[in-house]
């Protein structure tokens, strides 16, 4: 779920109704995939099921409620009841899908939290457009301090770990650690981008 910080973000900052409402042709379209008798086509569906929850409440929380990082989480777990019940469901590609992008949106944002940087979060968002580049970039370098890139390599060790441990619990683990893994690099790159080049990061 660090993917809306690149494409997603930007979309919802200029225009937040209309990247809201891409959810429904979004959703159709992974239904449509779902139904066809192809194998990979009907997987392929089930994934972006998975996909077309994480969008919305993306959309959700980088459209109105992008300055206060408190409630990123819980606005991204809105369907985490339904994705835990369907795990066992014909719907449990989907369901692995969504929960491992929100297992590392909540691990990113321990991190983030555990480091010090999350109060660079708010300012960043609402700094003029010269002042935002150079915000993102001293967040950034902090979390290249000592103690805090410690935090964050032990972080990430423990995903690993994790993603290891799920690819090794048939289909399901896989689509989950898969997730999961996704989020390790995508952050990696956020980070990259903060420190070398802080207007692409999506957030600015």
């Amino acid at each position: 779920m660090t993917l809306p910080v690149f494409l997603q973000a930007p979309w919802v900052r200029l225009a937040p109704f209309s990247a809201a409402l891409f959810t429904a042709p979004l959703l159709a379209l992974a239904l449509l995939c779902s139904q066809q008798a192809n194998p990979r086509l009907s997987r392929a569906g089930q994934l972006l099921v998975g996909f077309s929850g994480s969008w919305l409440a993306g959309c959700l929380f980088w459209g109105w409620c992008r300055l206060h990082p408190v409630w990123h989480l819980p606005i991204e777990a809105f369907v985490l009841p339904l994705a835990l019940a369907g795990l066992r469901g014909p719907w449990k590609l989907a369901c692995g899908f969504y929960l491992g992008s929100l297992l590392g949106t909540a691990a990113t944002d321990a991190a983030m939290a555990a480091s010090g940087v999350m109060g660079f979060w708010p300012q960043v968002l609402s700094a003029s457009p010269a002042d935002a580049p150079l915000l993102l970039q001293t967040a950034a370098l902090q979390v290249l301090s000592p103690l805090p890139l410690l935090l964050v390599i032990g972080c990430a060790v423990v995903l690993l770990q994790a993603c290891r441990w799920l690819w090794q619990r048939g289909e399901v683990g896989r689509v989950t650690s898969a997730a999961l893994a996704t989020t390790l690099a995508v952050d990696a790159l956020f980070l990259l981008a903060a420190l070398l080049a802080p207007g692409l990061s999506g957030l600015i």
